[in-house]
C-alpha cells in the first residue's frame, strides 16, 4: 500500500479515492473524496487515505491487527469504521453505476449530482482506480 502525497493531493495506488487541499477562509484544509463534508488536517486526510486502503484490501478482513489499525484511523477522522465502510461502499456503487451508464452509451448522471470533486480534479488518473476495479470484479 502506497499513498502518494504532494502539497495539493493524496492518491492511492490501490484505490480511486483521493484527498485534495483547498483554502477556506485563508486556512488550508484537506477534503477526502469519500468524506467531502469534513474539513480535515493533513494528518487526518492521510489517516483517511490509509483507512481507505486498509478497508479496500479483502485480505485483511479477518486480520485482527488490521481491524484495530482501521479503528484507530477512523477515530482520528471522528467516525466509526462501520460508517467508513458504508461511505466507501457507496462510492464504489456510484462508480459501478457510472460505468454501467458509460457502457450503455449514455453520459448518465452528471458529476455534480454524484458529489464533490471526483478523480478528474486530481489530474493524474486517481479517478480510474484500475487496480481497485480489478480487485472488485
Amino acid at each position: 500500500m502506497t499513498i502518494d502525497i504532494t502539497t495539493r493531493a493524496m492518491t492511492s495506488d490501490i484505490s480511486p479515492e483521493y484527498a485534495l487541499r483547498e483554502y477556506r477562509r485563508g486556512q488550508a484544509v484537506w477534503r477526502l473524496s469519500w468524506l467531502p463534508a469534513h474539513h480535515l488536517t493533513h494528518e487526518q486526510a492521510q489517516a483517511g487515505m490509509e483507512l481507505d486502503e486498509v478497508l479496500s484490501d479483502p485480505a485483511v478482513v479477518y486480520d485482527e491487527a488490521a481491524q484495530l489499525w482501521a479503528a484507530d484511523l477512523a477515530t482520528r477522522l471522528g467516525i466509526g469504521v462501520e460508517r467508513a465502510v458504508i461511505l466507501l461502499a457507496q462510492r464504489l456503487a456510484e462508480r459501478l453505476h457510472r460505468e454501467e451508464w458509460s457502457e450503455q452509451g449514455s453520459d448518465g448522471p452528471t458529476a455534480a449530482l454524484l458529489g464533490w470533486g471526483r478523480g478528474a480534479a486530481v489530474g493524474h488518473g486517481a479517478g480510474s482506480g484500475a487496480r481497485s476495479q480489478h480487485r472488485w470484479r
